[in-house]
């Protein structure tokens, strides 16, 4: 491949390869010219390469062949010469006139077709006059071509009119005139390229659009006709645009001639022809309208929708605004023509076209404020029509003869019109309020007037209309629940009334799950409470029977979908109504038959249904209460519907009762699938014959087909069934196009309950099928679940009967048997597989299988598909070898002899099937033989059919095999670059069939890839030829396949993906029309992102400027693709693409948003200030439009209009949408995020300002804070409810980020101290009494998080955003009846307790400032604002705390919850209030901890005391207690039983959270809850409390040490240890207490843990649980302190460790409170535990004791220590009975004390000697080993030396002084010479000095002289003289100084010995005198600063931080 790569073709290599890789080499060389060309100079080279091209057109270039040939000839000539341009255009005209026919030639003809095409597209007018003569030969033939002839030749007229523009102009009536009769060719590619070509003409043709618009428009509609989706999309883009045209002219076509424009009307009247009278033109209609002539074909009218959205969107969004009152009423208008709804079916199809003509158009071109103007023209039009159908309806005279008609195609018109209403309210969610509250719209009472309206579907589309309003605007939901229901009770006595506000109840209640705030639980009850009366008062009127059964069953199905919470309390009502209905016994039931009329029956019947249907919907919403006892309560009611199921009555009393009977039939199966097969085991057999009866039609004489055969094939198989027409823009009127019965013809009033359940996934309004689908869908499916059920005897005769029933029928009838019959049989066999059972034995398989195989040769291509499915699953079913081989090998024989397309395509499928099912393994010894059958078929040229077939299936094996298919990857890999490059465009199928195998051979080699081997570069080049044959292929769904094939490659190997052209190619496809390719192009973005933001974020913008003169147009701003892809957001619909969407932006914030801060944050800006006012709609006129522009700067250009009439690619954009500035919000908390992990000079001005400084282009967050305040102010104010979240979530964020970033300016100050108005405008909205709950909720953390961020410091301040706070308190105290409840109990909850949390952080902040200001001078404090609240706060906070506790009582105490409720949530709300307890429990659970302490458990003034009590700040607190809503009022308690009650609860709380934190708590509450007990033991009462209960204690540390187990941050171990310490003391303190009361005693020596016998009990003692906790944090952090780590085999002694900080602070913790267990124990049990400790104690010291590099010590070696000292000087050791066990142990402690750091070790040995008795250190051994270690270290490092001056015992000290003095002399005096050069080293000789000095004062006064006969001398050599004095390093100077000051203090203190050293040696006389001089002489103020030198004394080197001694 690499030889390919050259400029001019490599024709030596060429000849050299193989026949059949030649065409592969010569694409591969004009792909590589396609990329030089450009960039060369082709001078020199032009002839030959014009020569080598010109060669190519005569060698049978396959179509992805020529047209890159053609595209570099022209891009050749022009950037040449053009000298031979005409030669070459001559050759290629003379081909084509070539009368050659035969197949052979037909390449070279249309490769110079396709020269010809794109050399006028390059060069257009340079090509001079040639074209008149060039046009006439490609028509001339055109006349004569085949099919793919004429579509090529007419894609290359197309490119020719394009390049020559208006030049052509005289040709223009030929091309038309050949054109337009090709417009019905039998062709589908033909039509669409006549389209195409067309589409080019009428830019310029003005008579088009003028003279011939009607022919134009009549050709379409007949071109509409059996036309293909493709072709449906071309034809109607056609005709939209030429109607566009009319209507508004190109400006330079009117210039040359005077057009007369054609009115909006007269367009609107032609197009509505098509949609009513279809392609028959206008001639001969007149006599087929007197006979009602036949319905319009529908693809016609489905093709006509789609023009309308074309038209519509050519002219753009501010001509829909403008003229919206025309468009509507002429598309309604349309709606209500007879000829539209000629039968019910068609009635509903013509609603789906307009509704989908509305939606497309109002939905993506207006903006937010010209949707709510278009929602209220639709009100308008609603409003007149249902004033004619009042006139009608009123006028019971009569006179209005065509009354009835109208009223039933006004039906029609409300439908289409409310169905729109209800998407534009929906879809604009909290944005349309001002729809609702605007009293001249009155859109709420327009929608209610319709649910009078006398058709159902009217009502039904106007209950739907008003839950979209609930669901948009949730605080309507309520308000509108009791209107209907008071309307419901006063107009009890009209049907349509009692029918309609019915349907509005239920719809309502169905839309409250899509409202987390809910409704209150009182309206459920007036719910069942309406129903009952209903149902109760249907018999005492026959005129409103039905209608009172049907509605009273309606609203109790509807209520079931609130949940189990609201249904509990009405289900023994349920029961019982259920039980009623239906006869008690068989005997009942066959009385029942014998009587009762028509009338009684239908009743009955309609109320048997509707009980079903309640229960089907209790079933599917209540699942948790379906007890054993319920279902079997409802299997009565059931299994008497089941065997009532008998077509009897229907005979008796007429047909008319057939379809109660079917809803009855249809409601029964939908239940029963919902239950357990097990319960109703014993029906089976009456069931199933009822089932099979059913899908057989054998009572049905209609051919109906269930519409589930598609959902139960697989996914992959559309490309054979077309099935992916559903996944495109035009779903929603393409499903009527399908083949099954009443496909696409969904509709509410199909079946009225559905109003109430969820909408499918991707729909945008319910839509059931007709009934007679329904029910055979429902037994479908029902058979599916019973079936794995059934004996095999009953399999067998079921599979038999299936077999019969086939051959019985006849025709068409027996296509749609066989299609259900295959349906259920799919059904079945999914069944066993997801139930894991068998098919059964050897006759049920034959059966089965005879049945499968008869129908993988039927003609009908859907039923070989299911087929070849069920061969599938079977094969999945019976699992054996042997079976699965017997079947491969039918197929092989059958392909091996069959000729027929049906059967080879369905043996095909069958092969791929089996694999897909079997899986690799099982189908492995096939593979050979599958894939050289299948590569056969592929290659079968003269049946398209066959190959897409082959293909697929191949797919499928290869995908099915993995790594198994390695070795057939080759020849696979060839056959499929063959294919796609000699394949025609035209079939499609293939093609995507192509690119499915390519993409499963990616897979299959996979990472493999990477590798540089010939083999894998050749498999990889051929992949990347082959991506790129598809990306140039015509077909959307080909270009996504190659995309996809693209992205899988990237993912193996992606340095071989070349981005720069993959990227600018995804960019163009983001705005293509086809669904499909977005989504491919956008998941591949999303891919290419996650490694590569960047890069692709460089390449679109670089396509941006090079596309920027050309007419494409991309939009592409100087946003770049992230700004298309937010302005994608506001367009889109589709799930799956917002959410990759969603996903690709998210990457690309990640890995961009901190390098390009700015351009992110204005990206965010722009989409959240659209907000509602700023630019809803476009803008009105167009001259007001560019006077704003100046104001509106801020708004992007995009948001400003392209020119009109443009290509429909410049769809206009619109101001970002609701949804996408909630998710702008959402990014702008993400980047903050984002700053915070990257730098944290992001959150520091005075760092970054310096940042900037330096480097302009540097970018940080702090820089643009007002920038973020701002956006977060703009989304936390906005109309929409999402949107204030989120602004608040980000202002939250916000505050806590920046709250704690100084001003450098203003110290002292932070940086948000400037924002506080905004701050405080942002929330005060959140206050209002009309905010939803969660709003407030969210704006009172906000709230805390201001107040506690401690910004503001000034009380005045605060109190503003401090009044929020304490207004929503009144809310809470006003106590649980709020007058009016919009939303349910548990917003309610949410919202208290959300405000109590508030205040409890508040609280928490405002003490930790009052404990911080204790040492300051005092200031206003935070705590003034608290303190007026607390005596009602903490009664609350107490209250929520008793909630809580008892909320988290385990299910079997439910019994013990108060009946009534709590003080914050209700007995029914309890499961949702449950959450909202356990986000806000832990902060008051603080609060309340440190209010208790402060005010020693509320005895200071709490809140059990109604008389005023002085609080500890001596204000006086009013009387508490009138409005909270406590619980019985308790006995009055005396305080030590309320201080128990509290701490239970307290301690109860907490410990049952620390229990079992879930991993997702986040920390804080962990932390909360630690803090808390730490808090709490601060209380001399809970101390004792705890003290006194040792069990309690225990339990708590076992807890926390659980706790440790389970989480790691240090921040929580850290507290945990907090905690047990306060436990400990607490214990110690008690024990301390106990002991001084019984020091009278005798028994004192035996209190403590441990008693006599010194045991502790695990479990029971609180020193062993402590023990335990803290050896597993030592053990964690020091693994090898553990004697087991010490003997483990792999142990090797190692340096010790280096801990973290947390570390060494954790493990010093732990030690100190190691050291403090001893005490509490008896002195035996001290002994129990205390070689433990002290083992610890040491094994701690060796592992830590090292010292760091600026020679400071970890803080576990000073915790060591004075754990040691605590150890040796504790009281235990003088108890006799213990002291000899003590002394030996102490003495073998200090024996392996480690000798790692020196320093450390002679600490601990010095506090041995020191603190401990002479006896006990003083054995000889242990001396000896001291003093070695002394002395070691004495001649290693000087300065230890201050370890031994330490005034201790005689006895022990002697020894030391008499080994160590000698030494010490021997280093002081080497200091003479070795002057000292650090300050290390000279504070090492002042501490010598200072010991000699010690011991001069110990010694007796005889011995004194000789010892300052050693010290003086020493001090008199440091002096320096004079000179020497001024030279000297600092160190030096030192030694002078301190020597000097010593010898002063010397003399005057032993003045007689000083006296006869100096007098020994007079000339350490002189040289001290002369020192004293100078000293003296040097000036005052040098002196003073001179002394000032030495005594700034540095870091010591020892960083004790403690002094131990």
């Amino acid at each position: 491949m690499e030889l390919a790569h050259s400029l001019l073709l490599n024709e030596d290599a060429l000849a050299q390869i193989t026949e059949a890789k030649r065409p592969v080499f010569i694409f591969e060389w004009l792909r590589f010219l396609n990329k030089v060309l450009i960039t060369v100079d082709v001078k020199e080279k032009q002839k030959k390469l014009v020569e080598q091209l010109t060669g190519l057109i005569t060698c049978n270039p396959g179509p992805p062949t020529r047209k890159l040939l053609a595209k570099n000839l022209a891009t050749l000539y022009s950037i040449g010469d053009t000298f031979t341009v005409f030669q070459t255009l001559d050759k290629c005209n003379d081909i084509i006139r070539n009368k050659d026919d035969t197949p052979a030639y037909l390449p070279t003809k249309l490769a110079a077709v396709a020269c010809v095409g794109a050399f006028y597209e390059r060069m257009g007018r340079m090509l001079g006059s040639s074209f008149p003569e060039t046009i006439n030969n490609l028509l001339k033939a055109l006349k004569s071509a085949e099919s793919q002839g004429r579509s090529e030749i007419l894609l290359s007229l197309q490119k020719v009119l394009s390049g020559l523009g208006s030049a052509a102009a005289s040709c223009h009536r030929d091309v038309y005139k050949n054109a337009r009769s090709l417009l019905t060719d039998r062709s589908m590619a033909v039509r669409c390229a006549v389209a195409k070509c067309l589409l080019e003409l009428q830019a310029e043709a003005v008579f088009m659009w003028t003279a011939e618009l009607e022919n134009v428009a009549t050709l379409c509609f007949k071109a509409l006709e059996g036309s293909t989706y493709g072709v449906r999309v071309a034809v109607s883009k056609l005709l939209g645009t030429v109607m566009a045209s009319a209507l508004t002219p190109k400006q330079a076509a009117v210039m040359r001639q005077n057009v007369k424009r054609a009115t909006l009307e007269e367009v609107l009247e032609l197009m509505s022809t098509g949609f009513l009278r279809g392609g028959s033109g206008f001639l001969k209609s007149g006599g087929e309208m007197l006979k009602g002539g036949a319905s319009v074909s529908r693809e016609v009218r489905v093709g006509v929708t789609q023009a309308y959205v074309v038209f519509v969107t050519t002219l753009g969004g501010q001509w829909l605004e403008r003229n919206f009152a025309t468009f509507l009423s002429h598309v309604l208008e349309l709606v209500a023509h007879p000829r539209a709804t000629q039968t019910h079916v068609e009635a509903v199809y013509s609603r789906r076209c307009v509704s989908f003509a509305l939606r497309a158009t109002l939905g993506g071109l207006l903006g937010e404020k010209a949707q709510i103007a278009a929602a209220k023209e639709i009100c308008q039009a609603i409003s007149k029509q249902m004033r004619a159908v009042e006139a009608v309806v009123s006028d019971s005279s009569g006179e209005n003869k065509g009354g009835a008609a109208d009223v039933s195609a006004s039906q029609h018109v409300m439908v289409c019109a409310l169905k729109e209403l209800g998407s534009l309210v929906q879809s604009l969610s909290a944005t349309a309020s001002p729809l609702i509250q605007e009293p001249s719209i009155g859109l709420l009472e327009t929608v209610s007037s319709v649910l009078l309206h006398p058709s159902m579907a009217a009502r039904l589309a106007a209950a739907w209309c008003l839950r979209c309003v609930a669901v948009a605007l949730p605080y309507q939901l309520t308000p509108l629940l009791e209107r209907c229901a008071e309307r419901i009770n006063s107009l009890k006595s009209s049907p349509e009334a009692v029918s309609g506000y019915s349907f509005a109840l239920a719809a309502l209640l169905g839309g409250v799950h899509q409202c987390p705030l809910g409704i209150p639980h009182s309206k459920g009850k007036m719910v069942v409470s309406i129903a009952e009366d209903l149902l109760r008062s249907a018999a005492q009127n026959s005129r409103l029977s039905l209608h009172r059964t049907q509605a009273g069953w309606l609203l109790l199905g509807a209520l079931m979908t609130l949940g189990s919470s609201l249904v509990r309390y009405h289900l023994p009502k349920m029961l019982l109504l259920w039980r009623n209905v239906f006869p008690r016994s068989q005997k009942e039931l066959e009385a029942e038959k014998a009587r009762g009329d028509s009338f009684t029956w239908q009743v009955t019947l309609e109320g048997r249904a509707g009980a079903l249907c309640a229960m089907r919907s209790f079933v599917a919403h209540c699942p948790e209460l379906l007890t054993e006892d319920v279902i079997r309560r409802l299997m009565t009611p059931i299994e008497c519907a089941m065997t009532m199921i008998v077509p009897a009555v229907v005979k008796v009393h007429g047909a008319h009762l057939k379809a109660s009977a079917a809803m009855v039939r249809l409601r029964l199966y939908d239940i029963l699938a919902l239950l357990p097969p097990k319960t109703y085991e014993g029906s089976f057999s009456a069931l199933l014959r009822e089932l099979v009866a059913e899908f057989t039609l054998t009572d049905n004489s209609a051919n109906t087909t269930t519409s589930l055969l598609r959902s139960l094939c697989h996914y992959d198989d559309s490309v054979l069934m077309g099935s992916w027409l559903q996944e495109t823009d035009h779903k929603s009127i393409e499903d009527q196009l399908q083949p099954n019965s009443a496909s696409g013809s969904g509709a509410l009033e199909h079946d009225p309950s559905s109003i109430y359940l969820r909408v499918p996934a991707g729909e945008a309004i319910p839509g059931p099928l007709p009934l007679g689908v329904s029910v055979i869908d429902a037994s479908v499916a029902l058979f599916g679940v019973v079936f794995p059920h059934v004996s095999f005897k009953h399999r067998l005769q079921m599979l038999d009967h299936f077999a019969e029933c086939i051959k019985q029928a006849k025709g068409v009838r027996q296509q749609a048997v066989q299609l259900n019959i295959f349906t259920a049989v799919l059904s079945a066999l999914k069944g066993l597989a997801e139930n894991k059972s068998t098919l059964g034995l050897e006759e049920v398989r034959k059966s089965a299988l005879a049945l499968v195989m008869g129908a993988l040769d039927n003609p009908n291509p859907i039923l070989r598909c299911a087929a070849g499915e069920a061969l599938g699953r079977m094969a999945q079913v019976v699992g054996e070898a042997t079976f699965i081989a017997s079947m491969a090998q039918h197929s092989f024989d059958k392909l091996k002899s069959a000729r027929d397309v049906v059967s080879r395509t369905g043996h095909s499928l069958a092969l791929g099937c089996l694999h897909r099912y079997v899986g690799g393994i099982g189908s492995g010894q096939h593979l050979k033989t599958s894939v050289s059958i299948l590569l056969a078929l592929a290659q079968d040229g003269t049946s398209h059919e066959v190959q897409t077939w082959a293909l697929h299936s191949l797919a499928l094996i290869v995908d099915s095999s993995g790594p198994m298919y390695r070795g057939y990857v080759e020849p696979t890999l060839s056959l499929v670059l063959t294919l796609l490059l000699t394949v025609p465009p035209s079939h499609t199928e293939v093609h995507q069939c192509l690119g499915r195998c390519l993409g499963a051979l990616i897979t299959t080699v996979g990472p493999e890839l990477q590798g540089n081997s010939a083999t894998i570069s050749t498999i990889r080049s051929s992949c990347l030829v082959g991506c790129a044959i598809m990306q140039d292929h015509s077909d959307s769904l080909v270009q996504a396949a190659a995309i996809s094939c693209l992205q899988q490659l990237h993912m193996f190997a992606p340095r071989h993906v070349n981005l720069s052209g993959l990227v600018p190619c995804l960019c163009v496809h983001l705005c293509s029309s086809h669904l499909l390719l977005r989504r491919a192009a956008v998941a591949c973005l999303r891919q290419l992102v996650q490694r590569e933001a960047a890069e692709v974020c460089e390449y679109a913008m670089s396509l941006a400027k090079k596309n920027g003169d050309s007419k494409e147009n991309l939009n592409i701003t100087e946003t770049g693709l992230e700004g298309v892809l937010f302005g994608m957001l506001d367009r889109e619909t589709d799930r799956k693409l917002c959410s990759d969407i969603h996903d690709t932006l998210g990457h690309m914030l990640c890995s961009l948003a901190v390098e390009k801060l700015s351009h992110w944050l204005k990206l965010c800006k722009d989409v959240l200030a659209a907000s509602t006012e700023a630019g809803g709609a476009v803008a009105f006129e167009v001259e007001k439009e560019e006077e704003d522009s100046e104001k509106k700067d801020e708004m992007d250009d995009d948001t400003m209009f392209t020119g009109l009439g443009e290509d429909d690619k410049s769809k206009p954009s619109v101001a970002p949408r609701w949804v996408t500035r909630v998710f702008a919000a959402d990014c702008l908390c993400r980047i903050i995020h984002l700053c915070e992990n990257a730098d944290k000079n992001h959150f520091d001005l005075a760092a970054a300002r310096s940042v900037k400084a330096k480097n302009p282009k540097g970018d940080l967050l702090v820089l643009h804070l007002s920038d973020l305040i701002r956006m977060a102010f703009m989304a936390a104010t906005d109309h929409s409810d999402q949107l204030r979240m989120a602004g608040l979530q980000a202002l939250e964020d916000i505050i806590k980020k920046f709250a704690s970033v100084p001003e450098p300016e203003f110290p002292g100050h932070v940086i948000l101290e400037q924002y506080q108005a905004n701050v405080r405008a942002a929330l005060r909205p959140a206050f209002s009494p009309d905010t939803p709950s969660d709003i407030t909720a969210k704006a009172c953390q906000v709230c805390s998080a201001w107040i506690g961020s401690g910004v503001v410091s000034d009380l005045n301040d605060l109190r503003r955003v401090h009044n929020l706070l304490v207004s929503s308190l009144d809310k809470v105290q006003a106590g649980k009846s709020s007058s009016s409840q919009l939303y349910s109990e548990s917003a309610t909850t949410m919202e208290k307790l959300a405000v109590l949390k508030a205040w409890a952080e508040v609280y928490v902040v405002a003490m930790k400032i009052k404990k911080e200001a204790e040492s300051k001078p005092a200031c206003p404090l935070l705590i003034m604002l608290v303190q007026p609240e607390l005596p009602s706060l903490s009664r609350l906070w107490l209250a929520a705390l008793r909630d809580y506790a008892l909320l988290t009582l385990p299910a079997e105490f439910a019994s013990q919850l108060p009946p009534e409720g709590g003080a914050f949530y209700t007995p029914e709300t309890i499961d949702t209030a449950r959450l909202h307890y356990r986000t806000s429990w832990a902060p008051i659970l603080h609060a309340v901890a440190l209010w208790l302490s402060n005010t020693d458990f509320g005895a200071l003034g709490g809140p059990e005391e109604p008389q005023p009590a002085p609080t500890n700040t001596g204000a006086t607190m009013g009387p508490a207690g009138q409005v909270f809503p406590q619980g019985p009022p308790t006995p009055n308690k005396s305080h030590d039983e309320l201080v128990k009650d509290r701490m239970h609860l307290l301690l109860g709380v907490s410990i049952e959270f620390l229990c079992f934190p879930r991993p997702e708590e986040p920390i804080e509450r962990v932390m909360s809850c630690l803090k808390a007990l730490c808090t709490l033991f601060e209380s001399p009462r809970a101390r004792k409390h705890i003290a006194e209960d040792q069990l309690l204690a225990v339990e708590l540390l076992n807890v926390l040490h659980r706790l440790l187990l389970t989480r790691d941050p240090p921040s929580i171990q850290l507290q945990v240890t907090a905690v047990v310490q306060e436990a400990i003391r607490a214990a110690h303190d008690h024990l301390e207490q106990l002991r001084s009361a019984e020091e009278a005693g005798e028994s004192a020596g035996a209190l403590g843990e441990g008693g006599e016998a010194g045991e502790l009990q695990p479990g029971k003692s609180l020193v062993f649980a402590a023990m335990e906790l803290l050896v597993f944090l030592l053990v964690r952090h020091l693994p090898r302190v553990s004697a087991r780590a010490a003997d483990s085999p792999g142990h090797l002694p190692s340096k010790p460790q280096q801990l973290s900080e947390h570390g060494n602070r954790l493990v010093a913790a732990a030690l100190s409170i190691l050291a403090e267990l001893p005490a509490l124990c008896s002195p035996a049990g001290s002994m129990t535990i205390l070689p433990t400790v002290l083992f610890l104690i040491c094994g701690v010291l060796r592992e830590t004791a090292v010292r760091t590099l600026d020679g400071s010590v970890p803080l576990p070696v000073p915790a060591a220590l004075q754990g040691i000292k605590a150890i040796i000087t504790s009281p235990l050791g003088r108890v006799e009975k213990t002291q000899q066990q003590w002394t030996s142990l102490v003495r073998s402690s200090l024996a392996s004390v480690p000798s790692t750091d020196e320093v450390s070790m002679l600490t601990a040995i010095t506090l041995f000697l020191v603190s401990a008795s002479a006896e006990l250190v003083g054995v000889t051994p242990l001396q000896n080993g001291c003093m070695e270690r002394f002395r070691n270290c004495v001649l290693a490092l000087d300065h230890i030396l201050s370890l031994s001056r330490r005034p201790s015992p005689r006895a022990l000290s002697t020894p030391y002084i008499h080994a160590l003095a000698p030494l010490l002399v021997e280093k002081l005096r080497a200091a003479e010479h070795a002057r000292p050069r650090t300050h290390a080293e000279l504070q090492a000789l002042q501490e010598g000095v200072k010991v000699l000095e010690g011991l001069a004062a110990l010694g007796e006064e005889q011995n004194r002289v000789q010892l300052l006969a050693l010290l003086v001398p020493t001090l008199i050599s440091y002096l320096l003289d004079e000179n020497a004095f001024s030279t000297a390093p600092p160190a030096s100077k030192g030694l002078h100084e301190f020597a000097l000051q010593n010898l002063m203090r010397i003399g005057p203190l032993y003045p007689a010995a000083f006296k006869t050293v100096i007098g020994a040696a007079p000339e350490l006389k002189t040289r001290l005198e002369n020192a004293i001089r100078a000293n003296q002489a040097s000036s005052k103020a040098k002196a003073t600063a001179r002394q000032a030198q030495p005594t700034v004394q540095a870091t010591p080197t020892i960083k004790l931080k403690t002094t131990f001694f």
